[in-house]
């Protein structure tokens, strides 16, 4: 039986309610978080990347598979490629007036995504959170959230893998009269602060939520206030590493601060 991958049944979301925003968001969510394999004329040469360039009625585009079998089905065999996720191919992407092609003619996600699309999911992908600074008053129970940011948070805080202990979802009183909600990460690794940061920002801007915010904090297992996040919030628990492994080589589009250079 063929493999139904995620990028296949938010594509098949999508596809089923065409004048669905939630949905579509979704689809480009997950386009960004998913490992993508993008076929290349011949094998990236360090840091350099000579992709495969398809001339449609539509534009140029690059071809790119979320699994490896999928490449090899439609290059009918063996192929060179560069693994990396969504988010680094858009960004490789913005500026080149480059479509991407997905899965073309072997998956049921099988889409030409235009280049003005990429350009709109590498600014979303890019934005960052702004840094305020408040004084906590009292938390309470979270209240009013709707079931999509709460099934955005799972799965975004589900690829957060060993950058916290855990996180909860409280709502907030701020001194001075302010309210809100708060995502309050416990025992974050010094320097992930940013990374979790975005991924909650994310979260909330692909979950269609109008208008939303969502405050982010981090706080040590230690820390008094933890007793109260508790038992007043909602809890997500990210996934742990089994065991510390070696690092691996680099491979060209392993870095989101260095995509690999088209050729």
């Amino acid at each position: 039986m063929t493999e139904i991958t995620p990028l296949d049944d938010v594509h098949a979301a999508m596809q089923a309610a065409p004048t669905d925003d939630a949905a579509r968001l979704r689809f480009y969510e997950r386009l960004g978080d998913s490992e993508l394999f993008l076929l290349l004329k011949h094998e990236a040469e360090g840091d350099d990347i000579s992709p495969e360039l398809f001339d449609l009625d539509a534009g140029r585009f690059l071809l790119a598979f979320d699994r490896e079998e999928r490449l090899s089905q439609f290059a009918g065999g063996a192929a060179a490629y560069a693994a990396m996720s969504g988010r680094i191919l858009a960004r490789m992407l913005a500026g080149q007036q480059l479509g991407l092609a997905l899965n073309l003619e072997v998956a049921p996600s099988s889409i030409l995504i235009p280049a003005d699309a990429i350009e709109w999911l590498d600014h979303t992908l890019g934005h960052a959170p702004s840094q305020i600074e408040a004084r906590i008053e009292a938390l309470h129970p979270p209240t009013g959230l709707p079931e999509s940011l709460l099934t955005a948070l799972d799965t975004k805080l589900a690829n957060a893998r060993g950058l916290a202990s855990c996180a909860y979802l409280v709502g907030v009183t701020y001194r001075g009269g302010g309210r809100g909600h708060l995502l309050a990460f416990l025992g974050a690794l010094e320097g992930a602060e940013s990374a979790l940061a975005k991924a909650a920002s994310e979260a909330l801007t692909f979950s269609g939520v109008a208008a939303g915010a969502l405050d982010v904090g981090f706080f040590a297992p230690a820390d008094p206030i933890t007793a109260t996040l508790a038992a007043q919030g909602l809890r997500f628990d990210l996934p742990q590493p089994a065991r510390e492994e070696p690092a691996p080589p680099i491979a060209p589009g392993s870095d989101p601060d260095r995509p690999p250079i088209l050729r």
